[in-house]
């Protein structure tokens, strides 16, 4: 069986040792690099096209978000999971934004991590459980962006669309599971989101999760 190749970005040491012991010791999981700052990351993971890329949010220079959005911008299909001490939502939406697809405390267990990769390696979004009913909860009480109405006017393929933007799949590969043209993805993707009146992937993501369309976790 294939393994799913992994980099691990984070300046301390001791935690990438830790992760990286805890990681190489599944069967379908394999740690291929790491790193101590997102520079470097990016190089890494450009260079190597791990599966996941496992990110600090707080390293030195280059922060987990521009990082993120770099890796999203120059290697789409690589998935980031952001770790993270912060629970308040800007993070969270910041992360979204440039494209990360999980977002995990540092505090959490081996376990969680683990679950974690193979959920975005999967193509799903993962929210940590101790952050996720937070989240979900702040956007319940957030306006709604769109009427009802709105809603219902997407076509069944840009609901299709924009369901797997919202989990953090690439044009390339919507079009590929679609069997459709990269151009039409991105006519799907544009037509659902001005209707749902959504400006960035972060914005799609939220939408999704208080519709129920994702499950936190």
């Amino acid at each position: 069986m294939s393994k799913l190749r992994i980099i691990l970005a984070d300046d301390h040491g001791v935690v990438r040792e830790g992760l990286k012991s805890l990681i190489n010791g599944q069967s379908d999981l394999e740690v291929i690099g790491a790193t101590g700052d997102g520079a470097s990351a990016c190089q890494m993971a450009e260079e190597l096209r791990p599966h996941v890329v496992v990110m600090d949010v707080s390293m030195p220079g280059m922060t987990g978000d521009r990082a993120a959005a770099r890796l999203k911008e120059n290697c789409p299909e690589i998935k980031i999971l952001a770790l993270t001490v912060h629970e308040d939502k800007e993070h969270l939406r910041r992360l979204l934004a440039a494209g990360a697809s999980g977002y995990l405390l540092k505090l959490a267990t081996g376990e969680e991590l683990l679950r974690a990769v193979r959920v975005v390696a999967a193509g799903g979004v993962y929210l940590d459980p101790a952050v996720a009913g937070k989240v979900v909860g702040e956007l319940v009480n957030e306006p709604e962006r769109s009427a009802p109405a709105q809603e219902a006017r997407l076509t069944e393929r840009e609901a299709e669309v924009i369901l797997r933007v919202a989990r953090g799949f690439s044009n390339k590969e919507i079009a590929a599971q679609l069997d459709i043209s990269v151009k039409t993805v991105e006519t799907h993707k544009l037509r659902s989101m001005e209707k749902l009146k959504l400006r960035s992937r972060a914005d799609v993501v939220q939408f999704a999760l208080k519709r129920g369309w994702l499950t936190p976790a």
